[in-house]
């Protein structure tokens, strides 16, 4: 198989979600769920997604769709569209799947994943981070990561002229 096609198998479907996850807990597997729009992957996010993997055996991402980033963000955005940004999170080697939502929320995304590992970024206090009461209710943790200091795609955008 060539890597290409190994990373489009990373790309994963909600229909597909359920088959996956059932092999992964028979495994005994720990379940790392986060989300974002990664619209202009920079140092920043890379070392989130580490350190967030680092949390458990498979991590998992959630994907704002195109529409959902643009309702989050305004017009202009995303600048990579949910295709590239899903594709360029799989080439990571400690990415195991991205799943793309189209709600403003990952809220059903998580009720269907039942992550063992809830993670967002420090600016969240882990009872305010959306999943959480799904999460706890199963005895899951939710955890927050710091921000690595000087790095934010909006900011990026800003100086390129993007937007």
């Amino acid at each position: 198989m060539k890597t290409i096609e190994k990373l489009e198998l990373k790309q994963i479907r909600p229909d597909q979600l359920d088959r996956l996850l059932s092999f992964w807990r028979f495994k005994k597997e720990k379940v790392v769920f986060t989300n974002g729009c990664f619209d202009v992957l920079h140092l920043g996010h890379v070392k989130y997604l580490a350190a967030a993997a680092d949390l458990g055996t498979k991590l998992i991402i959630g994907l704002n769709s195109d529409h959902s980033v643009t309702r989050l963000k305004g017009t202009g955005r995303p600048i990579n569209n949910e295709m590239a940004r899903s594709l360029v999170l799989a080439s990571f080697s400690f990415v195991d799947g991205v799943v793309i939502f189209d709600e403003d929320t990952p809220y059903n995304l998580i009720s269907m994943v039942q992550p063992d590992v809830l993670v967002k970024g420090g600016d969240y206090k882990p009872e305010e981070i959306v999943g959480y009461d799904i999460v706890t209710k199963k005895g899951g943790i939710v955890e927050t990561i710091t921000f690595v200091d000087g790095f934010s795609s909006t900011a990026i955008i800003k100086k390129s002229g993007l937007a």
